[in-house]
């Protein structure tokens, strides 16, 4: 694949609900360099995740990207937003979605600045959920490569992803990983963010001088 991007990305998604660590976490992470942070938390309300932005440094508001609560990202200047099966509009700068299926995925390349595919591995953060036996691997390697010609979306592989699972992922032809449990299941989230990025730059370095 020929790839838009200067290196593999990893992108973090946040703990569901509240935890202690995120904001230190938070602050780490984005000191090393992380561009995205995707705010999931389904079970709060407006005010209660407006309220938690609000308590955030205002300099990280633009890395910030929500699932949930759409409004506030222009209210608050965040970096974007999550679809979950709305259409883009041609809005793809700071606009993401998650497919799990190859025609979703096929569909929304190029119509979102950042497109989640998975699983692609058994998930850490759910238990009992992965990829369907007998998935179309090739398949997916070829809708990767962007055989089309369709351009403009950043795709990250989703599910299960652990710093040992990345070579396959860079293999099926993904841009980056988006990250739960490879993070948040570890005692120290920044410690295992850095495995991730230090082990997804390796990668991209060494195929690249290759």
């Amino acid at each position: 694949m020929t790839s838009l991007w200067t290196a593999m990305r990893i992108t973090v998604i946040s703990p569901e609900s509240d935890d202690p660590r995120e904001m230190r976490a938070m602050e780490g992470m984005f000191t090393l360099g992380l561009e995205r942070y995707h705010v999931r938390k389904p079970a709060w309300s407006l005010p209660q995740l407006e309220s938690w932005i609000l308590g955030l440094p205002a300099l990280w508001r633009p890395r910030l990207v929500l699932h949930e609560h759409h409004g506030l990202v222009g209210k608050l200047g965040l970096g974007g937003r999550h679809e979950k099966d709305r259409p883009s509009h041609g809005e793809t700068a700071g606009v993401s979605r998650s497919c799990h299926d190859l025609p979703s995925l096929s569909h929304c390349i190029g119509r979102y600045g950042q497109v989640l595919f998975g699983p692609i591995f058994p998930s850490l953060s759910k238990p009992g959920y992965g990829p369907a036996g007998g998935f179309p691997w090739e398949e997916l390697k070829t809708v990767l490569s962007r055989a089309d010609g369709r351009t403009g979306s950043r795709v990250l592989a989703l599910g299960g992803i652990t710093a040992g699972r990345l070579n396959r992922c860079f293999e099926l032809g993904f841009d980056g990983a988006a990250v739960i449990g490879a993070v948040w299941s570890r005692p120290d989230p920044i410690e295992a963010y850095v495995e991730l990025r230090n082990h997804a730059e390796t990668l991209w370095g060494a195929r690249h001088a290759a």
